[in-house]
């Protein structure tokens, strides 16, 4: 199903079909990482990816026209850099473990010590919370800043500026 989105996506020209289509495909991703258990990672990708996305992305279409102009170009830069960088993201796969490996450095190093060692390092009995909010503390920070960062100029760039009083001149007057 995502595949079918993104295939649709890529060839819609109405603006409005795109926002749908893209939280579609956040709800479908949401799903995807709830069944690889990443439960707090759907959660977000749902309510940012689908949710204040979409409604943002709704109101600067309201703002334009609903309908994309056609390029004067045919892009193949911009085509050959994705694939480029999709080329190389893959590569850089190739060198991990294999899902779920046991023997994997994550499974024999990290996670043993979040599950032994949490609740006496941080003093939160809470493996999960110990591990968002004082293990990974500064990312999650960083992460909320950059988000409130996003929402802040997004704000700031669909805000509606009020429009002159009419009754006025161009010296400020009230017109007779």
């Amino acid at each position: 199903m995502m595949v079918a989105t993104v295939l649709i996506l890529a060839k819609s020209r109405n603006l409005f079909a795109v926002v749908v289509l893209g939280g579609i495909y956040s709800f479908l991703m949401a799903t995807v990482l709830v069944a690889l258990d990443a439960v707090d990672v759907a959660m977000t990708e749902a309510a940012v990816g689908a949710g204040v996305s979409t409604v943002l992305l709704l109101g600067a279409l309201h703002l334009c026209r609903a309908d994309e102009a056609k390029p004067a170009q045919r892009p193949w830069l911009p085509l050959a850099v994705a694939l480029g960088t999709g080329a190389v993201l893959v590569y850089g796969t190739l060198g991990l473990p294999a899902f779920s490996d046991p023997q994997a450095p994550i499974r024999t190093h990290v996670e043993p010590r979040y599950l032994n060692e949490a609740q006496k390092e941080t003093g939160v009995p809470n493996v999960v919370a110990a591990v968002l909010a004082s293990y990974r503390g500064y990312d999650t920070l960083g992460e909320t800043t950059v988000v409130f960062t996003a929402g802040a100029g997004v704000i700031a760039l669909l805000r509606r500026r009020k429009k002159k009083d009419a009754a006025k001149d161009d010296d400020g007057k009230a017109a007779p």
